[in-house]
């Protein structure tokens, strides 16, 4: 959600375009085709057949990936997984490409772009990417179960050097509650721009949002999860409700006490 909010507030700022191909702001990326077709759009949707980027390539570099461009090092020669634009598939490294293009754009880091333009104004203070290398005052350790019934394990050897634009970054609850706070009131995005975003655009997801219910019940936000971590926030701007969960254990840990809530808030 921080890299959809960054994305599109230069997209208010008239420095991208929803339309724009990524090779536009990304005039040296290795495959011309995905460069010509994919577009922000798509990135932001999940449709533009990028790819993953967990798997066997990501646990054999996953110290040496440090900066977006080594992501984009490593993955940027493959080619689509689908056509852009024909259907939702839920891309990481599309939004690691995002991450990219906001450096590209600006001129300077992505964590210091969202720092700066969502952190900040939001008021987050326990909010950041900073490599597992630095010490973090009151940073979780994640734990996780390799099998079931077995011993609880640090998931300490399957972290990322750092946090993207794709997640794994660190927050805290009332960070997270202050960022749907700031997002609300319009001190991040236009109040026009977060309601385009938190529609359907394709399936049930609009830009880096996910959307759910309808009516007084309707709600958006994101979840997500991996070994020893799981996270989620949804809100309800019907129904003033803002609902957050954290975990440092594997999923779904937080995602279940957000259902478990959610099921039962007052609707009134």
């Amino acid at each position: 959600m921080f890299t959809a909010v960054a994305t599109l507030q230069l997209v208010e700022a008239h420095k991208l375009a929803l339309d724009d191909p990524i090779g536009k702001h990304l005039p040296g990326y290795p495959n011309k085709q995905v460069a010509a077709k994919v577009t922000v759009r798509h990135l932001l949707t999940h449709t533009g057949g990028t790819g993953d980027i967990f798997g066997p390539e990501f646990d054999q570099h996953r110290l040496q990936l440090r900066e977006h461009r080594d992501y984009l090092k490593l993955y940027g020669r493959r080619g689509f997984t689908q056509e852009p634009g024909s259907r939702f598939e839920y891309s990481n490294y599309g939004f690691v490409l995002l991450g990219a293009l906001i450096e590209g754009v600006t001129g300077g880091s992505y964590d210091d772009y969202v720092r700066d333009h969502v952190f900040r104004p939001a008021g987050m203070r326990s909010t950041g990417s900073l490599p597992e290398a630095v010490d973090v005052p009151d940073r979780a350790v994640g734990y996780m179960r390799p099998s079931p019934g077995g011993a609880w394990e640090p998931n300490t050897d399957t972290l990322p050097w750092r946090g993207t634009g794709a997640g794994g970054g660190y927050s805290t609850v009332g960070d997270l509650l202050r960022f749907a706070q700031a997002l609300t009131s319009g001190r991040l995005l236009s109040k026009a721009t977060l309601a385009d975003a938190t529609r359907p655009h394709q399936q049930q997801y609009g830009y880096g949002f996910d959307v759910q219910g309808q009516g007084r019940l309707g709600s958006y936000g994101h979840g997500g999860g991996a070994p020893g971590m799981n996270g989620e926030l949804r809100v309800f701007p019907q129904l003033g409700y803002v609902v957050v969960s954290l975990s440092n254990l594997d999923p779904p840990a937080a995602s279940e006490l957000v259902e478990f809530f959610t099921l039962r808030m007052p609707d009134q």
